[in-house]
């Protein structure tokens, strides 16, 4: 597998947090001769939010997930997170409903867990049936050798098609107390709005309630992970955690609009939009990283889809893949999205380079500065609607002959 030419020369070195510890195993369920197992274990009192793809055919262990955020806590048990890639257990009937059930079963056990503290996530195929077996036969021997420090290593065993292991971390205050966010992540294909193929896991030792953790995840998340794509399809397994361990020495928090939340909110972004940036920049067969900026729009909710649109495109997405600066492809994509535009109150720009403006090219650009722009591996497309004063971000990647070819040998 080709790395991808964005990935770091090294993972970040992401310290302990403390109220966490972990383990990793190779349980073979799909690959060979790598770890493919992770568990993460909060110390009792953790409080855990949640964001899940908002596909129709969600996996068992989404459901599981959803269901366990919504029942009461058990404070007197440890949060336990299990996440295996190979096989995502999407569509597979009651026998996929049992094996998360048997997962859970067995975490409890070996942690001395609450069957309402045991959290799930899995990725990989879609429709093949999974051999629990090697998860649970794995699970024993992690519960006895938990470590306090594992980040990379976990970042390795829940990959798929990723090229590198992708992680991040933010130190914040609140109040005077220090705090640190460690936050690792996996997606390469199958990247879209309301998430896709991507699992995040995000711990904190700050001590913030769940109610108030789930306002600022499901916040950034529509300005991180939903901001991105690489090929608008939103897959079924989707998930991101939040967990806070509350071991960090500062009164609980419980207003999300709490004014001492305001450098951990801070970082808590930076830390998710570095992550969903990662995951752009390892889209299948990019090697062009396209920030989209729509501003002008009526509201924010329609530069939002103005902007999906354009990121969605393939013909945009070929385009940039071909270092063509094709902005006719620009101008279809902001008229296909449905939402409010007038052609005469329109500009188009790549980068520092207006191409079109007043519902025609631009008297000033000229085609060797777009040619030349293009050859870029990071690209701005600026577009003003000129209508309102609604902005919003969103980022893809080009779509190469390569994300056919891995796709295409994906189960083979």
């Amino acid at each position: 597998m080709t790395t991808s030419p964005f990935a770091p020369s090294a993972f970040p070195d992401l310290p302990p947090v403390n109220g966490f510890d972990m383990a990793v195993a190779a349980t073979g369920l799909r690959y060979k001769n790598r770890d493919d197992l992770w568990v993460l274990r909060g110390q009792p009192g953790t409080s855990v939010a949640g964001v899940f793809t908002k596909n129709l055919m969600p996996g068992a262990p989404v459901t599981w997930s959803r269901r366990a955020l919504m029942m009461k806590e058990t404070p007197q048990a440890p949060k336990v997170l299990l996440v295996n890639a190979g096989n995502s257990n999407v569509f597979t009937g009651d026998a996929g409903v049992k094996a998360v059930e048997l997962k859970a079963e067995v975490l409890q056990r070996a942690f001395s867990a609450d069957r309402n503290s045991v959290l799930l996530a899995s990725t990989g195929v879609i429709g093949e049936v999974l051999d629990p077996s090697k998860i649970v036969r794995a699970i024993p021997d992690m519960a006895a050798n938990m470590i306090k420090n594992g980040w990379e290593e976990a970042a390795l065993a829940i990959m798929t098609t990723d090229t590198y292991p992708k992680g991040a971390t933010a130190e914040a205050k609140i109040g005077d107390i220090s705090v640190r966010i460690n936050g690792i992540a996996k997606g390469s294909g199958m990247i879209a709005p309301d998430m896709a193929t991507m699992l995040a896991f995000i711990a904190t030792d700050a001590n913030i309630s769940q109610s108030a953790l789930q306002s600022m995840l499901s916040d950034f998340t529509l300005l991180t992970f939903n901001a991105i794509t690489v090929d608008s399809d939103t897959s079924t397994s989707d998930t991101v955690f939040l967990m806070a361990s509350g071991a960090a020495n500062h009164d609980e928090i419980t207003d999300p609009h709490d004014a001492a939340l305001g450098d951990f909110k801070n970082a808590l972004l930076r830390v998710m939009l570095n992550l969903a940036h990662q995951i752009i920049k390892d889209g299948e067969g990019a090697r062009k990283f396209v920030t989209v900026n729509v501003k002008g729009a009526v509201n924010d909710e329609s530069a939002r889809k103005i902007a999906m649109s354009i990121g969605n495109s393939p013909l945009v997405k070929t385009a940039i893949a071909g270092e063509d600066a094709n902005w006719g492809r620009i101008v279809m994509a902001i008229g296909k999205s449905g939402e409010p535009a007038d052609p005469n109150k329109l500009t188009v720009a790549l980068g520092p380079y207006t191409l079109a403006t007043k519902g025609q090219l631009a008297p000033e650009y000229e085609e060797a500065q777009g040619t030349k722009y293009m050859k870029r591996d990071h690209l701005d497309i600026n577009v003003d609607i000129g209508l309102g004063s609604g902005s919003y971000t969103a980022w893809t990647c080009d779509l190469t002959h390569r994300y056919i070819d891995i796709n295409a040998d994906y189960r083979s």
